[in-house]
């Protein structure tokens, strides 16, 4: 499972020129899911997205990072990328062969979504397996490529 996980200001993503998902401070994440991918990926890529320090302490006037998304009540806008697993390699054309099937990868990706939910903060989501708009306003930037490789099945 892969995620980029941006600290964003705001973000929101549209299908069709309609807003379907938009957030403010918070982070943006881009979501891809492997054909080996499992819960136990899931669990702990939520874990990670919800509790790393990726926020300053305003109150002490540093700007190391103290406070993770949930310390600070902050949003999440969550987005299915089926080409974070495109491999460029070989040849002049991306395969995508390592990327789950568009059936397991929906649900992994909702499974994903629900966990998420169950931290209480207001999470927003793309439309699964559509073509979208992403609007990002970065803060810093701070962008992470979050990785964890299937255990075996």
């Amino acid at each position: 499972m892969r995620v980029i996980i941006q600290r964003v200001k705001s973000s929101q993503v549209e299908v069709d020129r309609r807003v379907i998902g938009k957030i403010g401070r918070g982070l943006n994440l881009l979501v891809g899911i492997a054909d080996t991918d499992t819960e136990a990926e899931l669990d702990w890529m939520v874990r990670k997205c919800l509790e790393l320090r990726l926020f300053p302490d305003e109150t002490t006037g540093n700007n190391r990072w103290e406070k993770s998304v949930q310390d600070i009540g902050g949003e999440l806008l969550v987005v299915s990328q089926f080409t974070l697993y495109g491999d460029c390699r070989k040849g002049r054309r991306p395969s995508f062969s390592q990327s789950a099937a568009p059936e397991y990868a929906r649900a992994l990706y909702q499974l994903f979504v629900d966990k998420l939910r169950l931290s209480g903060l207001r999470v927003e989501t793309g439309e699964f397996g559509a073509m979208m708009e992403v609007s990002i306003e970065n803060d810093g930037p701070v962008t992470l490529l979050l990785e964890k490789e299937a255990s075996v099945r």
